[in-house]
């Protein structure tokens, strides 16, 4: 346990911080989860729209850190592929 109230701090805003990169990482992949979902289930335009609410959701979570910008471009790369394949 930290001493030094700067350090108590530092503990508090990491632990925060952390709940917070946690539950966007949960939000990007749940997102991608539901696009594969009705990619397999062959509805092009639910896929369609549910592209557009996942690349707003990985180009947000790039935005605040959560992943790196090529990591966003290759995922978005990806899912319009699967997409377009339908």
């Amino acid at each position: 346990m930290p001493i030094i109230k700067s350090a108590k701090k530092r503990v508090k805003v990491t632990e925060k911080k952390t709940a917070q990169n946690r539950e966007w990482k949960d939000k990007l992949k749940n997102s991608i989860k539901d696009l594969e979902k009705i990619i397999e289930s062959g509805d092009k335009e639910a896929a369609a729209e549910q592209l557009k609410e996942t690349k707003r959701v990985i180009d947000k979570a790039v935005s605040r850190n959560i992943i790196h910008k090529n990591n966003a471009a290759r995922k978005k790369s990806r899912l319009t592929k699967k997409v377009n394949n339908l």
